[in-house]
């Protein structure tokens, strides 16, 4: 006799999916552009997991993919092929109307450029006020939440102020406002810092701090800032469209004392991209000799005699 919870013979239980406890996963994401005649692969099989509540910068040299993965995940962009998700959102199968819930709700972006996430003829209360009142939340609401990003982020003293008269690492922490003002899921950043002196830039990060330890928002920034990446406990490399490698660092991060310690990223079909230094270096090129030894992987150029 047998019900319908009863074991069957020969069934097994499935492994579960890549990344199914992941607040974002990117698995095996291609994004190919077309110009003229021209074939661009931007994401050459990307994967990538970023956890709630983790604050992690994304890092890479101009053309290696990371401008273009934060626009697939601010939904700005679609993927060619592959697997997006984040929130439960499928990136490459969400209809039109899903994509622009998905912008309100789900996710909010911060351009590098201050000006391009203001308003020039609006005061930051009613920039904030903004998407708010797109989504269709009460004005009393609305007043509420403006109130509280505003004392969190320090910005309260801006609150009738338009983007001419402020500082720049003022408008930076407004646009933050404005990007958590839906209370997002993941705050989506792209060089938040890169226009600004180094004190003003310690401002903005604490405010992106802020949005991730007080507001619950994980914080996703792509940055050429060492200063950043160095009080972050995780920083993704991206070279050539794939994630290559990562920096992992301790307590401490905040201060830029923890200990860090890098690591080659391979990927769910076993790739592992070799630094151009080692190559270079061993003179590796076309083939490369593996050999599996006691607790370790041995890399070898192959470079014997009639060769």
């Amino acid at each position: 006799m047998s019900g319908r919870g009863a074991e069957q013979p020969g069934t097994t239980d499935r492994a579960p999916a890549y990344g199914h406890d992941a607040l974002i996963v990117c698995d095996n994401l291609l994004r190919i552009y077309q110009s003229d005649l021209v074939e661009v692969q931007a994401l050459q099989g990307l994967d990538l997991l970023v956890h709630k509540g983790e604050m992690v910068a994304i890092v890479g040299a101009s053309g290696s993919g990371k401008s273009t993965l934060l626009q697939v995940l601010a939904g700005v962009d679609t993927a060619t092929a592959g697997r997006a998700r984040v929130a439960g959102h499928d990136l490459l199968g969400m209809s039109r109307s899903d994509r622009v819930h998905y912008r309100r709700h789900v996710v909010g972006f911060v351009r590098q450029q201050a000006a391009r996430n203001l308003v020039p003829y609006l005061t930051a209360s009613q920039v904030v006020d903004l998407p708010m009142s797109f989504a269709g939340v009460s004005r009393r609401e609305r007043h509420r939440r403006t109130a509280e990003l505003f004392e969190t982020l320090g910005v309260g003293h801006c609150a009738q102020r338009r983007p001419h008269q402020m500082s720049g690492g003022e408008q930076q922490r407004v646009a933050i406002c404005v990007a958590l003002a839906n209370q997002p899921l993941v705050l989506l950043t792209d060089e938040p810092t890169g226009e600004l002196d180094s004190e003003t830039a310690q401002e903005v990060f604490a405010a992106l701090r802020t949005a991730n330890r007080e507001l619950g928002a994980a914080v996703v920034i792509v940055t050429h800032d060492a200063g950043v990446t160095h009080q972050v406990a995780r920083t993704i490399a991206i070279r050539d469209g794939r994630t290559s490698s990562e920096v992992l660092r301790g307590p401490g991060a905040e201060s830029g004392s923890a200990i860090a310690e890098e690591y080659a990223v391979m990927d769910r079909a076993g790739r592992v991209q070799v630094p151009q230094e080692f190559r270079q270096a061993l003179a590796m090129k076309d083939r490369v000799r593996l050999a599996l030894a006691e607790g370790h992987v041995e890399i070898r150029p192959s470079r014997d005699e009639g060769e």
